[in-house]
Order: structure tokens, then sequence, then C-alpha cells
């Protein structure tokens, strides 16, 4: 049985590696998968797909690279994506440098006679850039309204061209791969990591492109019998919508004879819960700690800017990637709050939920934000505000608890850390830090002096280095054997009732994240380099940039290509003689 777990560790660890390299994970079909249709198959999409600017150059991240390379073969539209990346890096700058950039920029784009100018920005609004870097001591959101008026420029005679371009019917090309079939067959599947609360939760890695994830599956018969449809497709919903960086992300979805799965980020740095208790005295020391509630607050923040209130903060759905960073996971009990409105619920974990929800009381988002003191706390102290570690307490008594008394400190907790935890734990939603009328939420949260050294700007863009990297070859999560089966559900039967369901839920791929796969992979810059200049109009051959067709190699370079993989397999053949031998 050792033996077993062995082996499923190997075989993850190897696929790992092989999913980091951009190519060794691929299957040797890739580019058969990946092939892209001719340009006439997408006529029909060229007419349905939505025509907006910033859905298609901005939001979707091959549209996006694919009208950057447009605007490349424009002077002056080069010269406007360049200044809006200047921006883009101007508030990720750090303070102390900040001023010194902001100048820079206006010097080398508000020129007065520039070969290349940018549209026509009036001068008042240049003189109060000038201004604003010159007299603030942290000058923030300086070029806003510059970078709209360019960003609006883009968005009309620009984007008109681009539609008429090769650059469009490449990015039509990848749409229509984009919306083929999903299967069982489109991953390879490795160990089971854990449990939810329809099934097994295994790793898997697309073949095309290497890319590992996790697949969560949800027993049909299991969801049918708890009536669960509207819950499975509510969080298959809010996970489509939202992209975060702090929030798990679906990338497909899609359907067996007994399951539907939710293919979502893989994240091999293992959950809090093990890190808080399995690795040495319970608890992290304080920096550890409110680096992760940054992030959580980063996290919180992306949901409730799309009305989603959590409703399960605790330490074994917070999860670490690779590189030691944390997202929020298994929004099973997440919910829409429709603006100006508030919702009722009696959901959560034991210990962890807020006064208000066990009170059966209406809020909106309040019980985040309790959730978030719980966890503070717990990464600091080493055990929930109102239950010690492995203590036996009642349901009755921890409710009990949560609702009239208050939470101990000790000699671990800073002042600020002391401040924070106990403004969020304050039991009455009204006067709860984040919660007040004055709708700062996350905003008043981040303001917190416990927070004065995290710079949100660079943590939202992924530029801050966390205080803890996981070990590449270690496998967080308990062994396959101690992981717990699920019984076999009897007395339920699916039929037709159930196809409706079944084909809102299973929708295939989900566009950013499928789309950040094939850049991130290699696959796009591969496929577009190799793909078949034939395919396209022959009047637009010319026009086309070298990135995007195939270059064109002659014979002796094919010659010698075969020769080469010739000499190397039987250089392998030779050795594998003289080993056997």
């Amino acid at each position: 049985m050792e033996l077993e777990n062995i082996m499923a560790n190997t075989l993850l660890l190897k696929a790992r590696q092989a999913g980091l390299s951009k190519k060794s994970g691929r299957s040797k079909k890739w580019r058969e998968i990946l092939k892209l249709p001719p340009v006439s198959l997408c006529g029909d999409l060229r007419c349905s797909i939505e025509k907006d600017f910033s859905s298609l150059c901005d939001k979707q991240p091959i549209g996006r690279l694919l009208f950057r390379q447009f605007c490349d073969t424009k002077p002056a539209l080069k010269r406007c994506i360049e200044f809006l990346d200047a921006v883009a890096e101007y508030e990720v700058t750090i303070e102390e440098e900040q001023r010194e950039f902001g100048l820079a920029i206006l010097n080398k784009f508000f020129k007065e006679k520039s070969e290349v100018p940018l549209p026509q920005i009036p001068s008042a609004v240049v003189k109060t850039c000038k201004w604003n870097l010159k007299q603030n001591s942290s000058p923030k959101n300086v070029f806003q309204e510059c970078a709209g008026i360019v960003y609006t420029y883009l968005s009309e005679k620009p984007f008109e061209e681009y539609q008429n371009s090769p650059y469009f019917c490449r990015f039509l090309q990848w749409k229509w791969l984009e919306r083929q079939p999903v299967t069982k067959k489109t991953f390879r599947h490795y160990r089971v990591l854990g449990k939810g609360g329809f099934g097994e939760v295994c790793a898997c890695q697309v073949r095309a492109t290497g890319k590992m994830y996790a697949c969560k599956k949800l027993e049909k018969k299991r969801i049918k019998k708890r009536k669960s449809e509207t819950m499975a497709l509510n969080e298959k919903r809010i996970l489509e919508k939202l992209h975060s960086r702090f929030v798990v992300s679906l990338a497909y979805t899609y359907e067996t004879k007994d399951a539907l799965c939710l293919v979502l980020t893989i994240m091999n740095g293992g959950d809090l819960k093990y890190h808080i208790y399995n690795l040495g005295n319970p608890g992290f020391e304080e920096p550890r700690a409110v680096f992760y509630a940054a992030e959580l607050c980063c996290g919180l923040e992306d949901l409730q800017r799309e009305r989603i209130v959590y409703r399960d903060l605790k330490p074994e759905n917070i999860l670490l990637d690779d590189h030691g960073h944390i997202r929020i996971s298994d929004l099973g009990l997440a919910l829409e709050v429709p603006e100006g409105e508030m919702v009722r619920g009696r959901v959560g974990t034991v210990g962890y939920m807020s006064p208000e929800i066990i009170n059966n009381e209406r809020y909106s988002f309040s019980p985040d934000w309790w959730g978030l003191g719980c966890l503070l706390y717990e990464m600091i102290e080493g055990h929930s505000p109102f239950k010690k570690y492995k203590e036996k307490v009642s349901r009755e008594e921890l409710e009990r608890r949560v609702k009239n008394e208050t939470e101990e400190y000790s000699e671990k907790f800073s002042e600020d850390a002391k401040s924070i935890c106990s403004m969020l734990l304050i039991k009455d939603p009204r006067h709860r830090l984040g919660c007040q009328n004055d709708g700062g939420g996350a905003a008043v949260v981040k303001q917190h002096p416990v927070f004065k050294d995290i710079n949100f700007s660079r943590l939202e863009a992924n530029m801050l280095d966390p205080p803890f990297y996981p070990d590449p070859q270690a496998i967080y999560c308990k062994d396959i054997l101690d992981i717990g089966q699920f019984s076999v559900v009897k007395g339920v039967n699916l039929d037709s009732s159930d196809e409706t369901f079944y084909a809102q839920f299973a929708t295939g791929c989900v566009t950013i994240p499928w789309q950040n796969e094939m850049i991130e992979s290699g696959c796009f810059k591969d496929i577009n380099e190799n793909e078949d200049e034939g395919d396209l109009p022959a009047y637009k051959k010319e026009k086309m940039c070298p990135s995007i067709l195939r270059p064109k190699r002659n014979f002796f370079c094919r010659l010698f290509r075969r020769g080469v993989k010739t000499y190397f397999i039987k250089s392998k053949l030779l050795w594998l003689g003289f080993c056997l031998g």
C-alpha cells in the first residue's frame, strides 16, 4: 500500500516538472489537437462575436496580444501602446521612485515636436499632470485622464482597422479552437489530492499544452440526491465570471458518465491548515500571517467588486501555489448579493461563522470580514479565536462563545495585529472594520497600520515576494490511502430530465484562463509561427508580420533537421542495446 502512494506521488511530481517546461509536458499529437481552422470556417464567428473593444483587445489575452501586434505595424498606434504600458508601470513603481518615473514619462511622450505624437490630449490635462507630480508627496493616478483619452482613441478607428486585418482573422481562428468540445480525454489524470463535498479532487494535465490543473468532480447521483443542482451551477457561474489573482480560476467544465467536472487552478503548496498545524509549532510569525491577510484582503475585494459574499473563510479553503502566494478556493457557499439588497442564510463552518449568520440575520459582505479576522487570529495564535487546538466543543457551546465572549490575545500579537483582529471581530456588523456605511470596504481595511509595509499596488501586480516558498519536490496533501472514499449513492436514477442541467454546467473552455494557458505554455507562439500560410487570403500574406507566418525553410535545412533527428534516435537505440547487453 505504501508503494502505491510512492508511485502515485512520483507520477504526479514527474508531471508537475514536465508542466513547468513549455514543451516536455505536451502530447506528441499536440499540433493535431490545436490545429487552427481555415479562416473560411470563421465567417459565422466573425458575424456573431460581440464587437466590444474592452473584451476583444484588452481583457482576452490572445486578443490583447494580437491587437498589440497589429499596433506594432503602425508607429502612431505603437506609440499609444508604449504610453499605456509606461502608465501601468508607473502605477506599480515604489513610491520613492514614482515622481522621477512620472516626469520621465512626461518628457518622453509630451515633448513639443515629437516625431510620433500621441492623440490630441488637451494641454490643460498635461499641465495638471505636471503640477500633481511636482506637488504631491505620493502622486497616484496622475496619468488616469491621459490614459483614458488614449484608450478611447484606440477603441475607435484603430479598432475598426484591426477588425479588417489578418491579426483579427487569426484571433477568430483561436476563438474557434477555444469553442471546441472538452471531454475527459482532453486531460491526463493523476492521484487524488483530497475530497470535495460531492466527490474527489484529483490532479490532471492538459494533453495539448502540458499545463497542470486540479479536477474537482461532482458526482451526478450525489448532486441529485441532495437536490444541489442550483448550488453546483451557482459555483460554476461565479467561478466563470471571476478572474482574480487571489481566487482559484475555472479553466474548463465537462462531464463524464458519472460526474460533472470543474477544472481549476492547481495549488501545489497545500492549504493553510496544513501549514499552521503540521510544520513546527502551530501558527506563523506575524509578518507571514500579515502577508497572507493582505492577499486575502485583495481576494475579498475582487469578490465584492462582483458583489459576491464568500461565507466560508477558513484555513483549509486557503491554498498556496508553487511560489507561496495564496488563493481562495471552494466557492460552493458563495452567493451573489443583488445591488442595494441583503441576503440571509445560515451557512458556513462552525467556529468561523459570524454572529449575524448564527442569528440568521440579513447581511451583505460583513461575514467575510469577520472570517478574515478569525483567519488572521488563527495564523498568529495557532488556534481559532473561540476554540483551542484539538479542543472538543459542542456546536451549541461554540456558537455561544462566538456570540457572547471576547477573544483573548497573547504576547504573539503586536499592537497593530491585535487592533485589526479586534476590529474585524466586532460582534455588531454595523461597527465592524470594512462594514461601515461609508462603503469603504477593502479600501478601509487596507489602510490599517498592520499593512504599513505592504505596497498593495505591487502585491496586486504579483511583484512582492512571499515569505514562504513551498518545496517543489513535496506533496502537501494526505497520502492517498488516508483520503476517505465516498460511499456508493443508492436509490437515485439519472434520466433525460437531468440533461438540461448537465448542458448548462458542462460548457467547455473558459475564455481568459484558456487563452492564458495557450500563451504561457508557448503553444500560441509555436502555432502562429508554424501555421500554414495557405489558410490566409493571398492579398493578406504580404502584409502579415513574420511572427504570424511560418518561416520558410529550404531543402538543406529540412534535410539537416531530419538527419539530426535520425542521429539521435540511432544513438538512443545503441545506448539502450549496450545497457541491456
